[in-house]
This record gives structure tokens, sequence and C-alpha cells, in this order.
């Protein structure tokens, strides 16, 4: 009898901040810098993207799987503290790593393959753009999603313009202007992921895919199915933000920013008063180009969005907030970052329309 020994192969490069395997019928992307929550950087993307392509074109690949190591972070977003440094310094590295990165998103987002990600804890900024735009995301109990840049001066990129206006309602507006944190089931149903997994069963959910023979997306979505469907952990507890979703609806309707405050301030309520806290801290000119960039990607293609999205992370590298939103919260950490414009009415429509400007044969080419 031969013995028939299933092909494992495994690259890693010098530091292994990424794991790429091919595991039964899958392919396996690990992110692999738990001190840093995964955050990802320019050497990952360069070594995940090429991978994923080459798994996409391959007959034995059946699916692909992205996952983080460390049980805390799936991926805290892109290593923004490298790329502040760089596009203070000139360095084109805040070129290579936004259009990239990008890149990498929508490699995902046109993917031909089932993507599964397994978004199990912190899954923000860059870790929900190499989530979110695959078929299957799949969240845990210790799920914790956000999309914060607002707070350091950027927005919420990786195809943010895309994703975010299709959720339900004014939702995704509200969390990109917020910058609010879900967790657990909450990120399942804000639609954010696709199923729900006790985490003590991701392990064996991650074998079960990986042991399906030829499988079809149908078979996939079974397994996610039935493991989703058995989950116990917070099975009868409402969506956190129900009870807000038509204040949500009603106030993140407008088409300013100063429209939006105007409605919190004019309802009153303490959530409204505390949505209204958190957003007067943000980024005047973040907040401006966020909300343009969540109506402009309604109606736009994934591709579209992330050619806009270039545009904008180029003219935050060259503007003052997001390198004084870096100091407040990631260097200095004093969480007092002074805003230039430091108020609403100082963005004008003159500067907004500057951060949406072509960069003509700089453009990002997908």
């Amino acid at each position: 009898m031969r013995l028939h020994l299933q092909r494992r192969s495994m690259h890693m490069d010098a530091a292994g901040e990424v794991l790429l395997e091919r595991r039964g019928c899958a392919g396996v992307i690990t992110l692999n810098r738990p001190k840093f929550l995964n955050a990802l950087n320019l050497n990952m993307i360069r070594h995940i993207y090429p991978q994923l392509k080459n798994w996409e074109q391959d007959p034995e690949t059946f699916l692909i799987i992205i996952k983080g190591a460390g049980g805390k972070a799936f991926c805290s977003g892109g290593d923004i503290r490298v790329i502040s440094e760089a596009g203070r310094a000139n360095q084109k590295i805040a070129q290579d790593f936004f259009r990239e990165e990008y890149r990498l998103n929508n490699a995902i987002g046109s993917c031909q393959k089932p993507y599964v990600a397994l978004i199990h804890g912190i899954t923000m900024g860059g870790g929900v753009g190499v989530s979110v735009h695959g078929q299957f995301r799949v969240a845990t109990e210790k799920s914790l999603f956000a999309m914060p840049e607002t707070a350091i001066g950027l927005f919420p990129d990786v195809g943010g313009g895309y994703f975010l206006p299709r959720l339900q309602g004014k939702l995704g507006y509200f969390l990109a202007l917020t910058g609010f944190r879900l967790k657990g089931r909450d990120v399942y149903a804000a639609g954010i992921a696709t199923h729900f997994v006790d985490s003590e069963k991701l392990g064996m959910l991650e074998e079960d895919l990986i042991a399906l023979k030829s499988p079809s997306k149908e078979n996939i979505a079974d397994v996610l199915e039935a493991y989703h469907t058995k989950s116990k952990i917070d099975q009868d507890k409402s969506f956190i933000l129900e009870e807000h979703m038509d204040k949500i609806n009603s106030c993140f309707s407008a088409n300013t920013v100063e429209q939006i405050i105007e409605n919190l301030q004019q309802d009153g309520s303490s959530f409204a008063l505390e949505q209204l806290k958190v957003i007067n801290k943000m980024s005047p000119t973040s907040l401006k180009i966020t909300l343009r960039q969540l109506m402009e990607g309604s109606s736009k293609t994934l591709q579209e969005v992330l050619i806009m999205e270039y545009r904008l992370s180029q003219a935050c590298m060259g503007g003052h907030d997001f390198h004084e939103g870096v100091r407040a919260v990631l260097i200095d950490k004093d969480q007092s970052p002074k805003w230039k414009p430091a108020n609403l009415k100082e963005v004008t429509e003159e500067d907004l329309n500057s951060y949406f400007k072509s960069l003509a044969s700089n453009d990002l080419k997908l």
C-alpha cells in the first residue's frame, strides 16, 4: 500500500511575518506579527499578492483562508507609523505601500476562488481591507471591528468607500465618521461578517474546510453555515445599535458634516450627544473627506473607489493632519492632536476638491 502524503508546502520570508501554506484543498495565509497585532507592512503585502494570484490560477487550490497568529488580533491595520515616518521624509514607500495595499484589496475583491477570512480578534483598517472584500468573513465572540481613521487624520480607506455605504441604512456613514467599535456577534449583525462561530470551534472549522475534497463554493458555504447555526455565544443578543438605527439613519443622512452635527444636536438624546462628542475630536479635514468619499463611493465599483482612495491617500501624506494624528495617538500618545485647519468651516470646498483630484500618470492602475 502506498502512503499518500498530503502535499504541504510552506514559504516563509526571512522574518516569517507572513506564512503561506498549501494545506489539503486550501491555500492558507497566516499574518504572523502577533507582537504588533499582525499589522500589515509592505513586505507582507508583497508576499501575499503573488501567492494569492498563483492560488487563484492553481487547479488544485479550491479555497483561500486568511487568519492571524497569536489569538489576539486578526490584523490591527496597516503599519501606519512606518508610513508616516516615510511620508514625512518624502520616501517612495508612502506611495508604494498604499498602491500595493489597494491592489491587494482589489485582488481579494475579484478573487475567483472562495476566500475565507477568519476575523478573530482585532480587525481594523488594513485588516478590514484584507477580509471584507472576500466572499466569506467569519467573526467570533472575540472579534473587534473598527475603521478608526478619522482620529488619526486619515479616512476609512482599503475600499471603505465601497463597503461602508452599502451597509444597512446609514450605518456605514456612522461607523466611518465616529470610528465606533463593534464587538463579537455585532460584527455579523452589522453585515461586516457573513458568519459567526464560537472561537473554540475555529480550529475545527479550519480543519473541516481543509479536508474538503475538491469543494464547490456551495460546499464551503454549507460547512460555514453548519458551524454558524451551531454557535451558542450571544445567540439571543440583539444588535447593539438596533435601538439607535432610526437616529443613525436620520442624523447621518445629511450631505454635509455640519448638518450631521446639527442633526445630532437637535436630537439631543444621550446617544446622539455621545456621538457628537466623539466627532468633535476628529480631524475636520478627515471628516469632510470621509463623508464625500462614502457618498461618491456608494455608486462606484470597488476598483473606482480604490482609485479615488489612492488619490486621497497621497493628498493625506502631503498634508498635516495624518502625521499629527500618528504623533498624538501612536508616538507621543498624548491623545491631543492639533488639527490644521482646526474647525470644519475652515476646510473649504476648494481644499476638499484638491484631495479628490486626479494624479494623472501617477493614478492607481488596477
